[in-house]
């Protein structure tokens, strides 16, 4: 298979004219390595491999007649339905080699255009994906909040994952996610885990949270925190003597304190400052980068734990003072961000051009670098 960006067909023949097989161009990416599969119109498919996109060029362009023949592969009723009616739609899509993926489809000027994430079929421990001991230790807590954040495509779920994963292995609970779409599978082992789809099982996100708080669980998974009703219902969740577990579209710590205190009208702002202080058990913020070998990527984290001092800066309306905390904190198990990516780059694990891009003040990793620590 040709992923050559470069290269063209000379003649190039319609999509309309062949059967594209998806489970054919799927296994191809996945022997690759690839993480995600691109179907859009006038262009061939499009695969992300170690973080950059190339186009499979040995298959035609892509019409829109044809990339609906890719997606009524992958499902039908009423996810099909959805989408004729030109209505964004996100599902999972069992291969018939039964490997996992998350497929969402949305509408660009006037065509269908497909997004497909690959998914690991086992589940990733801790170790597997070279995660800190404190995110296990987060996990096993009885009670709070727990975010992980990062943009789209930064390994949250797999985070996510593995952490239900070591709760599974370590204690008795019942596990309750609440997922659109399901993602990773997870199989009953100390735990009992019940899997709800958005859109399949319940509704919407907020209805499931509210639901879950009557059906007895120890721990909760919210896949995505969209908006004010969710993240008030975790919260509440959290409040309630739950562990939730969520994702936020965010690249720091203190970035996602304040997105959650802005969700909230101003006159509700001190009063989620006070739930959040009291319920935050840490933040997770991670970002991936490829690796100065090129053999993929790595997961470069910035860590809060929540510590009592932590808690009366959210309280006090103190965020700015969270990232200096965060550089001092590595006792308790935090990690700054910059101060990880000085250290991969002296260990040689990714180049210094790449961690410039995601850093978040080039002054204090400049400054990390030159440190001896």
């Amino acid at each position: 298979m040709d992923i050559n960006t470069s290269k063209t067909p000379a003649k190039p023949i319609s999509a309309d004219r062949i059967v594209i097989n998806i489970d054919k161009i799927l296994d191809e990416a996945r022997v690759l390595g690839c993480s995600d599969v691109h179907f859009t119109t006038k262009i061939s498919p499009v695969v992300r491999l170690h973080g950059s996109l190339r186009k499979l060029s040995s298959y035609p362009e892509m019409t829109d007649s044809a990339i609906i023949k890719v997606v009524e592969q992958m499902t039908s009723g009423r996810n099909l339905e959805n989408i004729k009616n030109r209505i964004d739609t996100d599902f999972s899509y069992l291969s018939k080699r039964g490997y996992r993926h998350r497929v969402n489809v949305y509408h660009q000027r006037g065509d269908t255009a497909v997004a497909i994430r690959l998914l690991r079929n086992d589940i990733p421990t801790l170790e597997d994906l070279d995660l800190p001991q404190i995110i296990g230790d987060f996990s096993l807590k009885p009670r709070g909040l727990i975010l992980v954040t990062g943009p789209t495509g930064s390994g949250k779920s797999t985070t996510l994952a593995a952490m239900i994963d070591y709760v599974n292995v370590n204690k008795s609970a019942h596990i309750i996610t609440i997922e659109d779409p399901i993602e990773y599978v997870h199989e009953h082992k100390r735990c009992m885990i019940n899997q709800r789809e958005v859109g399949d099982d319940v509704e919407t996100f907020a209805l499931s949270l509210r639901a879950a708080l009557r059906e007895d669980p120890d721990v909760i998974l919210v896949g995505e925190m969209r908006d004010h009703e969710t993240i008030n219902a975790a919260v509440t969740a959290a409040e309630t003597g739950h562990l939730v577990m969520s994702t936020l579209h965010t690249t720091s710590a203190p970035d996602t304190i304040n997105r959650i205190i802005d969700v909230f009208p101003a006159h509700q702002q001190g009063q989620i400052r006070t739930q959040l202080a009291t319920t935050l058990v840490g933040i997770i913020a991670q970002t991936l980068i490829p690796r100065a070998d090129g053999t993929g990527r790595v997961a470069a984290l910035e860590i809060l734990n929540a510590t009592d001092s932590i808690k009366a800066m959210i309280r006090d309306n103190k965020v700015h003072l969270i990232q200096t905390a965060i550089q001092t904190g590595r006792a308790v198990g935090m990690i700054c961000l910059d101060q990880e990516l000085a250290r991969m780059i002296k260990a040689g694990i990714i180049d210094e051009p790449h961690a410039r891009e995601k850093c978040l003040d080039p002054a204090e990793l400049e400054r990390f670098l030159k440190s001896n620590n």
